[in-house]
């Protein structure tokens, strides 16, 4: 009998979900390791020396960030995750309406925005194609409603890495769009159109516990939450200096890079699209062009989720299946359903900065092999 752990076993381990999380970029390694020697946390809001070190340091990392993605410095908020700058920045939107509480959202929205309309709006899905991407003229139509307060559409989705049309949307006056950029800030350039945006440091390479709001001039958003007397009126808590730093470090390094990694990475993937389609009864989902470049799904018939990511595991390949926040409860991914694509057996390939021609040869030998032992072991 075949040992279990085959030879695999004692090669590296191949991390191919960096939509989950990518590993920590270099330059935020040596911000990080340098700031947490020195030990020194002041409060950026004093006026003592090392508090006013803390706010050099926080406005260097503001000014850095800004600069990578663009817009001002002043419409760049650090907040404690990419969840709640989502939350912060649409909410924001709603509260500061005088239109209404309706928010006008896409049915492939990452589960962030579906709960923040739930507990602070009102819902108005507009359904996705096969693809996973929303028509404009739906959007622009539903968001010129009486009482909607807000669009928000994601830049792109985090599960089949499909583009949206974000900035094609012409939406009426008074009616701002929201942004999820989370899944390709710092991959890709931000779109025009939007008046807010949130993003996650760790997506790109920074420090988890980190996020990024972008709120332009002029929009009108109001904190949706009990407020703090901080640097930033935008944010609550004291500042995590060292992590922002960190953050603004690796958004500055992955903009500088990616020309290069978008390409090596978009190669590799078209590699992988190619070769699982030819393993039967297997559907690749999300456009196979206007896409992020290093993220791919796809659903295996007859094979359960859960066990394929177990067996790759056993094999030293890490990916994901189903819902990115919510594969632990089991659930098909709302994703999926909304895009009435096959919702069971599916697997998310998202590859890191570093992810090699031989991490992706010893997924593509792993993979019909063990699809073809799931489906063995169901009588197929």
């Amino acid at each position: 009998m075949t040992d279990p752990a085959g030879p695999d076993e004692q090669a590296p381990a191949a991390y191919l979900d960096s939509a989950s999380s990518e590993r920590l970029h270099p330059a935020a390694v040596d911000v990080l390791t340098s700031l947490l020697a020195r030990g020194e946390h002041a409060d950026p809001r004093r006026l003592h020396g090392a508090g006013r070190t803390s706010r050099l340091l926080l406005d260097n990392a503001r000014a850095v960030a800004a600069e990578a993605l663009e817009v001002r410095p002043d419409e760049l908020t650090f907040t404690s995750s990419g969840t709640d700058a989502v939350h912060r920045g649409l909410l924001g939107l709603v509260r500061g309406s005088r239109r209404g509480s309706t928010v006008v959202h896409s049915a492939v929205e990452h589960a962030a925005v579906a709960h923040a309309v739930a507990w602070g709006g009102e819902s108005d899905e507009v359904l996705a194609d096969e693809w996973g991407r929303v028509a404009v003229r739906d959007l622009v139509e539903h968001g010129s409603a009486a009482g909607v307060a807000a669009v928000a559409l994601q830049t792109a989705n985090h599960e089949v890495g499909t583009i949206q049309p974000v900035g094609e949307l012409d939406l009426p006056p008074g009616v701002p769009l929201f942004t999820d950029a989370c899944a390709s800030m710092g991959r890709l350039p931000l779109p025009g159109g939007w008046d807010v945006a949130a993003g996650s440091a760790h997506k790109w390479g920074g420090p988890a516990g980190v996020g990024v709001l972008l709120v332009r001039k002029g929009t009108r958003w109001r904190n949706p939450f009990p407020g703090d007397d901080r640097v930033d009126e935008r944010a609550v808590g004291f500042e995590n200096v060292a992590g922002a730093l960190a953050a603004a470090a690796a958004l500055q390094s992955v903009v500088a890079e990616r020309d290069e990694t978008n390409a090596r990475q978009s190669a590799l993937i078209d590699r992988i699209r190619a070769s699982v389609a030819a393993i039967p009864d297997t559907q690749v989902v999300g456009d196979p062009v206007d896409r992020l470049p290093h993220l791919v799904t796809f659903s295996f018939l007859y094979v359960d989720g859960e066990a394929l990511v177990s067996e790759l595991d056993r094999r030293g390949l890490a990916v994901a299946s189903g819902s990115a926040c919510a594969a632990s409860t089991l659930e098909p991914s709302r994703v999926l359903a909304a895009m009435r694509v096959l919702t069971h057996g599916n697997v998310r390939v998202s590859l890191t900065r570093d992810t090699t021609d031989a991490d992706v040869d010893r997924l593509l030998t792993a993979l019909p092999e063990v699809v073809a032992e799931l489906r063995d072991r169901v009588g197929l």
